[in-house]
């Protein structure tokens, strides 16, 4: 039997007519189950197949900009936070300090409307008061800016792309901003090992640009929804998981040197190029998801892996998240070496999507599932791995473990399909306030929570289209256990807030799980370390601060309890 893809399907990717008298010339034709199913290859046009089942019947931000709407200042909406009377207030001879050593374009004073993008975080939840920002571009006047500040006990505030999504990187109160901007630039590359070593400013997306350009073509080891604003040294001093972690694991491992600057103004000079090390403590990884607290981070060296000569896109619809995880392990046991991503989300995740129709993308699935996965491979040979992709996803269709989806077949298609995945962030912030929970737990209760936190809301009268929180939605990294439940609400309304947490942090807690995966601690968490935590750590963490930093001027009031 041989299954003509379904409309929607081709209305997306372009009009497919399927005959017995002309298969065999145009098609590859793959048998799954004699009896039952024939999965078609198309091997000459430039579309993306659909695949049936014969039983179915079937983290982005935008760039930094001011924001539209005021924004409550987090120190009055947040009223256990004081500030630090240790903390001296900002001068005329201290602005007159910083002017001496910055650029004309290098500082903003007193000027709310350029000070707001520095000030308001991108989800407008955070809202702090600075009245000075220093733009550098050197790692020595940054030493001078915090040697200044360390001494006339000035807090301060590194800022990247200030794409973070639990404010960790705007003010509280009237903290300094020390932004990256200006330091932009790339010192080197090595295309022999693939290690690139830069400014802790650049752009996430203009490194992997950079690197795609090389003769041998590399790529950066990570990719997240904000690569277009967000800094390389944001995302080492957050720990930024992302898309490709999957397949190259953390920074933790990929960061091979730091370069730093310490509260009291000492350049770290750890900008190692070497694999191998091991000598004394690896100090660099005290910085690596420190979020700004133990000193500024100027120079990044990192391995990065030689960019996929084959990519592809399948996203596909299953029926329980139960098959979700059936298709993870075969995805491991069936694709192994060239599995890149494993993505999900829920079908109130897609309604919202269509919903707001960020990306303009018709969906190309023609019916609705509970569930939707999508799986991207990448390797160095096309036809080994469209091979093996082809057995994979004749194997779930076989076994019933999945019940519609696409494959992409050029460039453009895998794209869309991505875009699919990446728009989900700004279709949440296009529906409303968004309290964004990231969390790593076990994967035999992964969706659990969404359904726990669906049920809570509901018993409490607050859930419901017309009502306080209109959705609670589910996506994220499978393959890594890293769950995103986005609770959508008309505001950020203390009610909602008080039954959400700490609710899913004790949840979290009780089923061994880490109450931040990868965006961070920031002020959102700090005090909900505990979850995840034990005492004896936090001690440890509190003395390694109070050691590099006892001022305390490092980015204060997060990352560490405050309560």
């Amino acid at each position: 039997m041989v299954y003509t893809p379904n409309l929607i399907s081709r209305q997306f990717f372009g009009k497919i007519v399927l005959t017995r008298s002309n298969y065999l010339k145009n098609f590859v034709v793959r048998n799954v189950n004699r009896n039952s199913i024939q999965f078609i290859v198309p091997t000459n046009r430039k579309f993306a197949t659909s695949i049936e089942s014969s039983t179915s019947g079937a983290e982005i931000p935008a760039k930094k900009h001011a924001p539209t709407k005021k924004v409550e200042f987090t120190a009055d909406k947040y009223t256990y936070l004081h500030r630090n009377p240790n903390f001296k207030e900002l001068t005329q001879d201290d602005i007159k300090f910083f002017a001496s050593i910055l650029p004309a374009n290098g500082l903003i004073i007193d000027n709310e409307e350029e000070l707001m993008p520095y000030n308001v975080d991108w989800m407008k939840k955070y809202r702090g008061k600075s009245r000075l920002v220093a733009r550098p571009k050197t790692t020595r006047q940054i030493s001078q800016i915090l040697k200044y500040c360390n001494e006339n006990k000035l807090p301060v505030v590194p800022q990247g792309g200030n794409t973070g999504l639990v404010g960790g990187g705007v003010p509280v109160f009237d903290e300094i901003v020390i932004s990256t901007n200006n330091m932009n630039q790339i010192r080197s590359f090595d295309p022999v090992s693939g290690i690139l070593t830069c400014d802790a400013g650049c752009i996430l997306e203009v490194l992997d640009n950079y690197l795609a350009e090389q003769e041998q073509g590399y790529m950066m080891p990570l990719d997240l929804g904000a690569k277009g604003s967000c800094h390389i040294g944001g995302n080492v001093a957050t720990n930024a998981g992302g898309l490709r972690l999957l397949r190259y694991g953390s920074l933790h491992g990929t960061v091979l040197g730091l370069e730093a600057v310490l509260p009291d103004g000492t350049i770290l000079d750890n900008l190692s190029t070497l694999r191998k090390d091991n000598t004394g403590y690896d100090i660099k990884q005290l910085f690596i998801g420190s979020e700004g607290t133990l000193g500024v981070i100027t120079g990044v060296s990192i391995l990065t892996p030689p960019k996929p000569k084959a990519v592809n896109v399948a996203v596909l619809g299953v029926s329980t998240f139960q098959n979700v995880q059936k298709a993870l392990v075969t995805s491991k046991n069936k694709l192994s070496e060239i599995l890149s991503a494993f993505e999900f989300w829920d079908s109130d995740t897609l309604k919202l999507s269509k919903a707001h129709n960020i990306q303009g993308t018709k969906f190309p699935l023609e019916d609705n599932y509970p569930f939707y996965v999508l799986v991207e491979i990448s390797g160095s040979n096309k036809y080994h791995d469209d091979d093996k992709l082809q057995n994979f996803l004749e194997e779930l269709l076989a076994n019933e473990i999945v019940k519609d989806g696409v494959v992409a077949q050029d460039e453009t298609q895998m794209s869309t399909l991505w875009s699919l995945r990446e728009g989900i962030p700004e279709a949440c912030s296009k529906a409303g306030a968004v309290y964004k929970y990231d969390i790593s737990i076990p994967l035999s209760v992964f969706y659990q929570m969404a359904e726990d936190m669906r049920n809570r809301l509901q018993s409490a009268g607050v859930f419901g289209e017309d009502n306080l929180v209109s959705n609670v939605i589910a996506y994220g990294h499978v393959g890594d256990g890293n769950l995103h439940l986005n609770i959508v609400a008309k505001s950020y309304d203390p009610k909602v807030t008080n039954l959400i947490e700490p609710f899913i942090y004790e949840w979290t807690e009780q089923h061994n799980g880490s109450i931040s995966a990868e965006h961070g601690l920031g002020l959102m968490k700090a005090n909900y370390l505990k979850y995840s935590k034990s005492s004896s750590m936090i001690s440890i963490m509190k003395q390694i601060k109070q050691s590099i930093d006892p001022n305390g001027i490092m980015n204060p009031y997060k990352f560490l309890p405050t309560q």
